[in-house]
């Protein structure tokens, strides 16, 4: 599992774009990694837009966006498409990097539990090492809080 302050174990994965993406895919830059439950739900949408809207300020910060669930890529490539993301989506079916993450915990929803993606965001620096984490986000305001944070690691 990861810890803040610690190096990121390196990751190699599906994504959109007909790529595969790893930690070495960001050497030099930092990253947000944001996990989210679902594609084209309300509030993955809502996250997904507004990382979207503020990217322009996170590229001058030198930080990229990756968004990770566990939708097929084929899901992620629409979803992107409909709601014109300039970033990439992971497609974690397997859920090996929610796992190194720890983002997969109980949920309840109508009173029925299950497991499930608790909405995180990483921020990674340059060098691969974990700077800040939020978890059990809410989507207001939070992009801004983790542009913030990307700006002050320069």
């Amino acid at each position: 599992m990861v810890t803040v302050g610690k190096p990121v174990p390196s990751f190699d994965l599906p994504a959109t774009g007909n790529k595969n993406l790893s930690l070495k895919s960001f050497k030099g830059k930092n990253l947000v990694l944001y996990f989210y439950p679902k594609d084209n739900t309300p509030g993955c949408t809502r996250e997904g837009q507004d990382f979207r809207d503020h990217h322009k300020a996170f590229a001058r910060a030198n930080t990229e966006i990756v968004g990770v669930s566990k939708d097929s890529v084929k899901v992620h490539e629409n979803f992107c498409a409909k709601q014109s993301f300039p970033f990439d989506l992971i497609s974690d079916t397997d859920g090996t990097l929610c796992g190194l993450f720890d983002v997969i915990k109980e949920k309840n929803m109508y009173g029925r539990k299950y497991m499930g993606i608790e909405r995180s965001t990483f921020l990674i620096d340059a060098k691969g090492k974990l700077r800040r984490e939020w978890r059990k986000v809410r989507v207001p305001g939070h992009v801004e809080e983790v542009l913030e944070a990307a700006r002050e690691l320069g």
